[in-house]
């Protein structure tokens, strides 16, 4: 079976092409044929002229509106059979903005089957949306584990006797970065023997502009730029704590990393975290600043830190994660057919 990945046009570490890369070697493993391609808003001629060559049997789309808009575009003049993977995005924003909610609906009513990896977003959309989830299905989800070697401390000059709480996401509102930074004023008070670090790309750029400048009066926090996705495992291993202070999320690769490391996690309490960490098993959830003062002071203490970390290599397995998905999209090719 030909199957076509199409991604939104962005950095390769970010959880959409991590995404993608894994569903591409798990089913490849499985013997599938498969290309992933990458666009914009506004599908270019090499875009269309991909899907032509190649004339997919099947197409993935990895996001519904980033993906879904020109990928409506590209063929709307003739139907191929269709597997949406709804995000974090399509569903806490997107389908609240008018220009993208047409979209969005439009892109799931064409789609043979609509996927998700989070059963509670997959719940809440069943609940708020029942007319778009007449096709939706739940994907188990994978994370795979790289092998480059990263040595963070060293290589960025971090204290290596200072607890560090590690957090991996790009630098946009979304992702509360700016907003973790004053958080994280009133843990230094209290204990400064603690570092705080960010690392992924550059997304928003006044936002970034105001965390980077933030960052300069914090002698205790550091951007260290994107890490790449083989090095992440290494890099996370020399962290004490994973962080995420999202305001929503989908299913973030790095906690699905962290919870399979066992490496303690302090995340902010939403649905795309709460399907990853359980509270007081795997990590803390916090829902206010005063937790997360107090949640990120217990995990100062090495033995708390230990209570917390339960590595769980088994849970998000890749290969059930193709195996999984390979059946949907042969199911998607019979609907199609």
């Amino acid at each position: 079976m030909r199957i076509l990945i199409v991604v939104p046009e962005q950095d390769r570490i970010s959880g959409n092409w991590v995404t993608a890369m894994r569903f591409q070697q798990g089913l490849r493993s499985l013997g599938q044929q498969v290309i992933v391609e990458a666009t914009g808003l506004q599908p270019e001629p090499r875009f269309l002229e991909r899907i032509q060559t190649f004339a997919p049997d099947v197409t993935i789309l990895l996001h519904a509106y980033r993906s879904g808009k020109p990928w409506l575009q590209a063929t709307n003049d003739h139907r191929l059979p269709t597997v949406v993977l709804l995000t974090g995005t399509d569903i806490n924003h997107g389908l609240e903005d008018p220009q993208q909610r047409n979209v969005i609906c439009t892109t799931l009513h064409q789609a043979e089957l609509v996927l998700i990896q989070n059963p509670l977003l997959a719940r809440d959309l069943s609940s708020n949306h029942p007319k778009l989830s007449v096709n939706l299905k739940e994907l188990p989800p994978g994370i795979k584990l790289g092998t480059e070697e990263y040595h963070l401390r060293d290589r960025h000059q971090l204290a290596k006797e200072a607890t560090l709480f590690l957090c991996p996401a790009g630098l946009r509102s979304v992702k509360g970065t700016l907003e973790l930074l004053e958080m994280f004023d009133q843990v230094v008070t209290h204990n400064s023997d603690v570092l705080l670090a960010f690392c992924g790309p550059i997304i928003e750029e006044e936002y970034s502009q105001r965390f980077l400048s933030a960052l300069e009066a914090r002698p205790w926090a550091r951007y260290i730029g994107a890490i790449p996705t083989q090095a992440m495992t290494n890099a996370m291993l020399e962290a004490d704590v994973v962080v995420n202070n999202s305001q929503t999320e989908g299913l973030a690769n790095s906690l699905l990393e962290a919870a399979t490391l066992g490496i303690p996690i302090l995340a902010h309490k939403i649905p795309g975290n709460i399907a990853v960490v359980q509270h007081e098993t795997n990590g803390l959830l916090y829902t206010t600043q005063e937790e997360f003062v107090d949640y990120s002071l217990q995990l100062l203490n090495n033995k708390r830190r230990q209570e917390l970390s339960f590595p769980d290599p088994e849970r998000y397995d890749p290969s059930k994660e193709a195996s999984a998905l390979l059946t949907f999209l042969q199911q998607t090719v019979s609907i199609g057919n």
